[in-house]
């Protein structure tokens, strides 16, 4: 998908506070080897190296837009490829993710499967967000269901692969997992009105909808989903909740 690096950070103070949540939830050691699975423009990968300076932290994303971006990171533990997050292979101390895998479908085999990668007495930390009943999400799926977007996209709407909140509680469990910790938060954010909900979603939930409709119809998708959202969030400024599902679970140690 072509990700924007700018608009993406638009809103990076904002983007950064659920990241902060799941670091706190990682157990602070040295020599690790430690993966950030979508870690765009590696911003907060360099933070996730400051907090572990004596381990390698490995950034993976698709986007060689963000990557671009990253490189510019000063850390001489971090380092960054680019990769599908879908496929990552290898052996890891922490698999770290945040606001990334979402993008990923199938959250029945992927959890496990990022599980079994865990070196023994290793831990995965993950926030996704889960804010597809918001109107920021549904008055998208209301404008590709209107012509001439439905019939450009062939009747396509992106579905979140996102599972019910206790289901990574089973997963993590079932794969094996100790110290399992699951919980859903919602992130208060405070934007100026509605058109800022906009901005926000189109620098993530709306690429995938661009990158589909030809370039023509960009800015008529655009100016309809505006309307909905004013419509909803009048007035300035506007609260935007944000609900994230943030996940951890350690690997037991070797016998």
């Amino acid at each position: 998908m072509p990700w924007n690096p700018e608009k993406y950070n638009q809103y990076k103070d904002e983007r950064a506070r659920p990241f902060q949540d799941l670091c706190k939830l990682l157990k602070l050691r040295n020599n690790l080897k430690i993966v950030d699975l979508g870690c765009g423009t590696g911003e907060l990968t360099c933070k996730l190296g400051d907090l572990f300076p004596e381990s390698v932290v490995t950034g993976i994303d698709s986007s060689e837009e963000m990557l671009k971006k990253a490189g510019q990171c000063d850390r001489l533990n971090v380092k960054f490829r680019i990769g599908d997050i879908a496929t990552v292979e290898g052996s890891w101390d922490i698999i770290f993710s945040n606001a990334a895998l979402h993008w990923v479908d199938n959250h029945e085999t992927l959890v496990p499967r990022l599980f079994d990668q865990l070196n023994p007495d290793g831990e995965i930390a993950v926030q996704i967000p889960n804010n597809n009943a918001s109107p920021s999400h549904v008055c998208i799926i209301e404008t590709a269901r209107e012509e001439p977007f439905r019939s450009a996209l062939n009747g396509w709407t992106r579905t979140s692969p996102v599972l019910p909140i206790e289901r990574y509680a089973e997963l993590l469990y079932k794969s094996g997992a100790e110290d399992i910790t699951v919980y859903e938060r919602v992130y208060p954010h405070i934007l100026e009105n509605a058109d800022a909900v906009a901005d926000w979603t189109s620098g993530t939930t709306l690429v995938p909808y661009f990158e589909k409709l030809p370039k023509e119809l960009h800015e008529p998708f655009s100016a309809s989903y505006r309307e909905k959202l004013r419509k909803r969030w009048s007035g300035s400024p506007v609260l935007f909740p944000f609900r994230r599902i943030i996940f951890s679970g350690h690997r037991p140690k070797a016998k």
